[in-house]
C-alpha cells in the first residue's frame, strides 16, 4: 500500500532492538550496519486514493527511517 506521511510522528516508541529484531541481517545487507531499531509511532498519513487517516506506523531506523509500514487505522482525518 503507497501511502505518504503528511505532518509530524508522534508517540513514537521503541518495540525491539539489538538481537530483538528477527530482520537485522537482512537490514544490514540490505542498508548497512548500525544500531538499527523497530520503532512505532502514530501519523496523518495520505493513502494512495487520496483519503487522509490517522494511523499506526512501523519503521526500522539505524541510519535513518526505512521501510514504513501501515500496521492499523485509527481514525478517519478530517
Amino acid at each position: 500500500m503507497h501511502f505518504e506521511i503528511v505532518g509530524e510522528i508522534e508517540q513514537v516508541a521503541v518495540i525491539a532492538s539489538g538481537l530483538g529484531i528477527r530482520e537485522r541481517k537482512r537490514l544490514w545487507k540490505t542498508y548497512g550496519r548500525g544500531a538499527w531499531r523497530k520503532r512505532k509511532g502514530v501519523a496523518a498519513i495520505k493513502l494512495a486514493g487520496g483519503a487522509r487517516v490517522t494511523a499506526e506506523l512501523h519503521w526500522a531506523h539505524g541510519i535513518g527511517k526505512k521501510e514504513f509500514k501501515i500496521k492499523r487505522i485509527l481514525a478517519q482525518a478530517g
